[in-house]
């Protein structure tokens, strides 16, 4: 690689067309992120996409491969031949599939394109949850207490680490995620069995074994942070929401602002994940995800990408975040007066899947009839319309209903009535789900733990708590 390109790389550089290597809503709003900035997007599918749209997309998609996602959204050389043949300069991985591998970015810049995200360095460090630990101790962010080292392969000594750290304890998967690779425990005489047990769920589901241990927080509320960056050293938070309405630790409603969160804590906070940012030499939009329990952070880990919920931070920060992703790999430098950290009103956000809303399951099949709600306030990022085929290949989320208003009482309110109009026939979604949680006293006061959730769906089935 000539000295040139090399350095181009680091501080991004212009490009005219992107290729979107991902599918459903999130690929269909990089796509009008693009058209707004003049530039443009190129759209890809697997054989089950193209099969199952109701209507072709505008300018028609590429096939990449059969529905099987390792065959297609996950090839990578699929990708980079479709970025080859169709002229795409730079690459949006969207979230999920490849949006945080680092091979993959790294392959992207090798094939002279722009990667629209964070340098590999960056996706790998934070990846690591380890590694990602004492990156944020040494920017002093408050972490989860617990070494910020793996376990030594010595069981016989971890004992000694757990009754340092208090029980109880969660077990975790250094290459973790999505809630996979972790255990709690709650008594010494278990603690042997559970590393043994999840360093081989490690080993099998993520490719390595390393562990780690931390407190297990009991009551935790989930808050994360959204952070801008330039490749010029510039970094700044521009919000938080607070995603702890879940099951089985999947989000299935996220608010901004996170209620109840002091604006001065808030501002600390956002700010020490700024400056950890900056010392990590990241671009592009991050999160830092943390439990926040009796006034206090604890940073469990952050991603290296655009998250589902970004549009409840778009509407109380006043900001595009895939504009901001675009225009930072373009190697722009980030206006940071434009940010402030202050939510202007408040804003939800609920996760449609296609699945069963009683047992959950997934639910595919076609589409009949749609009607989503619209108005002040109202925004709907979905892919899909009558006639569309929902596949069993990819995950059940087929819309995002996001309201906003002046205040979270009104947003509340609001987002009661846009479920209420909300219809999707054919297949069974989760849309009674939402309209229990939004009549939920407890949600509606605020501040539910991410056990909240789970426990009103116990005592709904009669299940003893």
């Amino acid at each position: 690689m000539d000295a040139s390109f090399k350095a181009a790389r680091e501080v991004g550089r212009p490009f005219n067309s992107v290729l979107i290597a991902n599918r459903g809503e999130i690929a269909v709003r990089i796509e009008r992120a693009c058209k707004e900035l003049g530039l443009r997007p190129i759209l890809v599918a697997s054989e089950a996409d193209k099969a199952g749209a109701a209507t072709p997309s505008e300018g028609g998609s590429l096939s990449i491969g059969p529905s099987a996602p390792a065959r297609s959204y996950l090839n990578q050389a699929a990708i980079l031949l479709a970025a080859r043949v169709t002229g795409a300069e730079a690459i949006h991985p969207g979230y999920g599939f490849l949006s945080e591998n680092a091979d993959f970015a790294e392959a992207v810049e090798r094939a002279g394109l722009v990667f629209v995200g964070p340098p590999a360095s960056s996706i790998r460090t934070m990846g690591d949850k380890i590694a990602a630990k004492r990156a944020m101790m040494a920017a002093g962010v408050p972490c989860v207490p617990g070494p910020g080292e793996p376990l030594p392969e010595d069981v016989d000594a971890v004992p000694a680490i757990a009754e340092a750290i208090g029980y109880p304890v969660i077990v975790k998967a250094a290459g973790g995620g999505g809630g996979r690779g972790m255990r709690v425990v709650r008594d010494s005489a278990d603690i042997t069995d559970a590393v043994a047990i999840t360093r081989e769920e490690a080993r099998r589901a993520f490719g390595r074994p390393e562990l780690y241990l931390e407190k297990f927080l009991e009551h935790p509320r989930h808050v994360e942070f959204q952070i801008l960056c330039d490749n010029h050293g510039n970094a700044v938070w521009v919000g938080h929401r607070d995603c702890s309405v879940q099951r089985r630790h999947q989000k299935v409603v996220e608010e901004a602002p996170a209620p109840g969160i002091a604006p001065e804590l808030a501002q600390r906070i956002g700010e020490r994940c700024a400056e950890a940012c900056r010392q990590i030499g990241y671009r592009g939009v991050g999160t830092f995800e943390f439990l926040y329990e009796r006034g206090e952070f604890y940073f469990i880990e952050m991603n290296t990408r655009l998250q589902v919920e970004h549009p409840v931070t778009e509407a109380t920060a006043g900001v595009d975040l895939v504009h901001e992703q675009l225009r930072a790999a373009q190697g722009e430098v980030l206006d940071t007066t434009r940010f402030c950290g202050e939510a202007r009103g408040h804003a939800f956000e609920c996760r449609i899947n296609a699945e069963d809303p009683v047992t959950f399951i997934a639910a595919p099949g076609r589409i009949s009839y749609v009607r989503f709600p619209s108005g002040p306030g109202i925004r709907v990022d979905t892919h899909v319309s009558a006639g569309y085929q929902v596949s069993p290949y990819y995950d059940s989320l087929i819309a995002k209903l996001i309201v906003h208003a002046p205040t979270r009482d009104e947003a509340i309110r609001r987002m009661q009535v846009a479920l209420s109009e909300a219809r999707i026939e054919g297949i069974s979604t989760n849309l009674p789900l939402h309209e229990r949680i939004f009549a939920d006293p407890d949600f509606v006061r605020g501040c539910v733990d991410i056990h909240h959730l789970e426990k009103r769906l116990r005592e709904e089935a009669g299940v003893q708590a």
